[in-house]
């Protein structure tokens, strides 16, 4: 696997025979179905694709956050089996690592092919990716038109998917799948495009993310960090996460970007979430928190550990860690072991972590390693390193008698003396520079040795010398270099030490995924406690009931929130359509149910009296308009992708929410295009229409019956007062259609000078009857209409022969009533 790590001189790189799928043998003469995967991971994220040979499809995962051991990766390869896996040559040590662990699976064996990183540019796939046969698109095509098409298969703001694409569009023209027997010029075609996620995952895209506020990213607002990172600002992530561990916040995170439909998942997570939103375990609860804060980063130091590189620090944090990993678990060992939760820390904090504690609180002398900025033991720990310590520090009187015999050798004329030891070198005598001793020659004396100090000038003062006599050549000879000694001593029980440790690491790795889970689960009971949250009710149905609703994050910015219910059966009121004033709550009440769905799929409490979700696998959105320069697309066209996304990839239990569809053009052509929408999901069997929930201004869709009558349609809209001239906004959902849309009333709340709202009505209501509209700022059109002929027939009158007639003249009183020249005299 080494060839993993080196980049090939652009060729590619292949591993290992290919793996056998599948019981049922193939056929004689019928090749069999290849599944060829490509896949790119960085800084936590990864982007993959893969392309199925028996039907020519390709599917595309978009970008996902993944764990250290890459455990998404796993649970895709496990679901797709590929033949091939296609990565990069320049990959992370985790992803290495992966790989390495896939290799030495003896029961299965892909066939792996490594691609220069430079085969995974985004401008080379995207130049691929215009250049793949896809049979479908007629050949006449223009750039720009297949770019739009594409952009509504495949998610450009997903990198590493799409830089995955380019790679695996390589492999499969240089391999010819599935045309290896035709003739060059024919290329491997892909028949259709289809967004890939996991059994049991909810697919939810980037635009979701954004309009429904789930993350939210601010820049920090303190000096010192403008450059070096972000804040989360107000967001359903950034409420919910009361983690008090980083890797806490983390798997937080990793949950929103992948909630989740599988009934035991969510179940899990309710029932820590419901044990600890009961007041009577607020003590666990804060006991356990306390704990949680101790918990660091694992993985680094024992990554550090494996390349004996640790510092004084990874050691205070490795046994903070394992402390208060057992009092976790014995916390957790007091509480309901009914709970799989903590039947799963009970169990798998095992008691390696209590002999770790035990081993490291022995051997480490931490108050003596955070002074020297090393490793050092406690007493009694090595025989031999007490030994030379007790050694190190008898010296300084040893030495002082040592000095006072060597005195009594030496010339009168020096007064004094003292031996040193100096780490490396060993021990030396010490005596004062005399005024007499000038030149080198100066500095001998007899029976003894000068020694030239030059690298420890910077520690030993020119003002003395040093040499080398035979009593400190035999302190060397005894003592030997004691501080180097004990140094190496030292570092070999800190490396047995780390052999110890190394080998429990599944022990400290469990340790951080299962405190990382309790952490989530406490932080989102913390926040279900806070706001008045309640457990959804979830099953394998198709039902969405939610009762007095209300939205996580605008209820806390209003002082008064007014609650809506939501309902939407397995068979009626499927689809429905809201109307309304601007500024009614229509949005709101289109994101407050999404968000509440969202928080569900996460395992989380919803702000609602009673809630039941019934089975989700996927949240739509076409709700606000954003325009994108790296894809070249108009807003409009942008629009259109969401909603073809909306259209093409629902199935009967999605959730789709839009909101304004068809306002980005004209009046005539948005609403056709809405009402086409609507339709299309009207005249489905039951069973394959989604949740939509769909907010508009176009009330003509309704109120001119351009959509086919059906039980599954729902009409609501928000509630509004007129109280005289104002407008009062009521916010309450009923069943009904908006007859108007009150812009006036609106815009007089907003601001606008009260002439110019008039004029507004005005031409308004002479545009609805189809009167003529006249215009303010000059002569009416008959006046206008009038002067005009009497100045035809003046000039008409006029006899230009006549040389008495003035041309200049009449042009300027006629035409210039206000003076000033027409033309220039002759």
């Amino acid at each position: 696997m080494a060839a993993l790590e080196n980049l090939t001189a652009g060729g590619e790189v292949v591993f290992g025979p290919a793996g056998v799928h599948g019981e049922e043998e193939e056929e004689e003469g019928e090749e069999s179905p290849e599944v060829l995967l490509s896949v790119l991971s960085q800084q936590g994220q990864v982007g993959l694709c893969f392309y199925d040979s028996k039907d020519s499809t390709l599917h595309c995962m978009a970008d996902s956050p993944d764990n250290h051991e890459l455990h998404l990766l796993a649970r895709v390869i496990q679901e797709v089996s590929p033949h091939v896996i296609i990565v990069s040559a320049k990959q992370e040590h985790s992803m290495t690592r992966f790989m390495q662990r896939l290799g030495s699976n003896p029961d299965y064996k892909p066939e792996v092919v490594t691609y220069p990183y430079v085969d995974f540019g985004l401008e080379v796939s995207k130049q691929r990716l215009l250049s793949a046969y896809l049979p479908f698109l007629p050949a006449s095509i223009s750039e720009r038109e297949k770019i739009s098409y594409l952009s509504s298969c495949i998610s450009f703001s997903s990198p590493l998917m799409l830089r995955s694409v380019g790679a695996l569009l390589k492999c499969l023209d240089r391999r010819r799948v599935g045309v290896e027997l035709e003739d060059s010029s024919v290329g491997v075609p892909i028949l259709q495009f289809h967004t890939y996620t996991l059994k049991g995952s909810v697919f939810v895209d980037r635009d979701t993310y954004s309009v429904l506020q789930i993350f939210k990213s601010e820049p920090h607002p303190s000096v010192y960090k403008l450059h070096s990172g972000e804040k989360e600002g107000l967001s359903l992530y950034g409420i919910l996460n009361r983690c008090r561990g980083k890797f806490g916040s983390k798997l937080l995170r990793q949950w929103f970007m992948r909630p989740t439909q599988d009934l035991k998942v969510l179940r899990r997570r309710q029932e820590v979430i419901r044990f600890f939103s009961t007041p009577r375990h607020s003590d666990s609860l804060s006991t356990l928190q306390s704990s949680l804060r101790n918990i660091r980063n694992i993985p680094t130091v024992l990554r550090r550990m494996s390349l004996s590189h640790t510092k004084v620090t990874d050691w205070q944090n490795l046994y903070k860690t394992v402390y208060s990993a057992v009092c976790i678990r014995d916390t957790v060992r007091c509480l309901p072991q009914s709970i799989q939760l903590f039947r799963d820390i009970s169990e798998g904090f095992s008691d390696d972590l209590h002999y770790i504690a035990a081993l490291i609180s022995r051997v480490v002398d931490f108050e003596s390693s955070v002074t020297e900025n090393r490793f050092t033991i406690k007493p009694n720990v090595d025989p031999a390193v007490d030994e030379k310590k007790r050694r190190m520090m008898g010296l300084p009187d040893f030495l002082t008698d040592v000095a006072r015999r060597e005195l009594e050798n030496l010339d009168a004329r020096i007064p004094s003396c003292c031996v040193i030891y100096i780490p490396l070198i060993g021990f030396l005598l010490s005596v004062p520079r005399l005024p007499s001793m000038v030149e080198k020659e100066d500095f001998e004396i007899n029976g003894l040795d000068f020694m030239v100090l030059s690298v420890l000038v910077c520690f030993l003062s020119e003002e003395r010398l040093h040499y080398r006599s035979q009593r400190t050549k035999e302190l060397d000879d005894l003592l030997g270099d004691l501080h180097c000694d004990i140094r190496d001593m030292e570092t070999a029980v800190m490396t047995q030490l780390q052999t110890v440790i190394l080998e429990r690491s599944a022990s400290l790795y469990k340790v951080l995924d299962l405190s990382a889970e309790l952490d989530c689960l406490m932080a989102m009971s913390s926040a279900s406690q806070e706001y008045g949250y309640t457990p959804p009710k979830l099953g394998s149905h198709r039902r969405i009931t939610l009762t007095q609703a209300r939205h996580p994050l605008l209820e806390l910015c209003s002082p008064v929130f007014v609650a809506n219910s939501f309902h939407s059966s397995e068979f009626d009121g499927r689809v429905k359509i809201i109307t309304g004033p601007n500024s009614s709550g229509k949005s709101i009440y289109l994101k407050q149910v999404g968000l509440i769905v969202f928080m569900a799929l996460i395992g989380s409490d919803v702000p609602a009296k009673e809630a039941e979700i019934g089975l989700v696998d996927g949240l739509f959105t076409r709700m606000q308009s954003r325009e994108s320069v790296s894809v070249g697309l108009s807003t409009f066209m942008i629009d259109l992708n969401q909603m073809a996304q909306a259209l093409n990839s629902s199935s009967g239990n999605s959730l789709v929410l839009i909101d304004e569809f068809g306002k980005g053009t004209n009046t005539v052509d948005g609403m056709s295009l809405l009402a086409a929408s609507i339709s299309h999901w009207l005249r489905k069997v039951p069973a394959a229409v989604p949740h939509v929930l769909l907010a508009t201004n176009f009330h003509s869709v309704l109120q001119m019956g351009l959509l086919p009558s059906s039980g599954l349609l729902s009409l609501l809209t928000l509630e509004t007062a007129v109280d005289g001239d104002e407008l009062v906004f009521l916010y309450q959902l009923k069943e009904g259609i908006c007859q108007s849309s009150y812009a006036a009333n609106i815009a007089t709340l907003a601001g606008l000078p009260t002439s110019l709202v008039q004029r507004g009505v005005e031409v308004s209501e002479l545009y609805r009857t189809g009167k003529t509209i006249k215009r303010l700022d000059k002569t009416s059109s008959d006046e206008q209409a009038s002067r005009c002929k009497r100045v035809v027939e003046k000039f008409l009158s006029l006899d230009l022969e006549d040389k008495n007639v003035d041309l200049q003249r009449f042009l300027k009183e006629e035409l210039l009533p206000s003076g000033g020249e027409l033309l220039p005299r002759s």
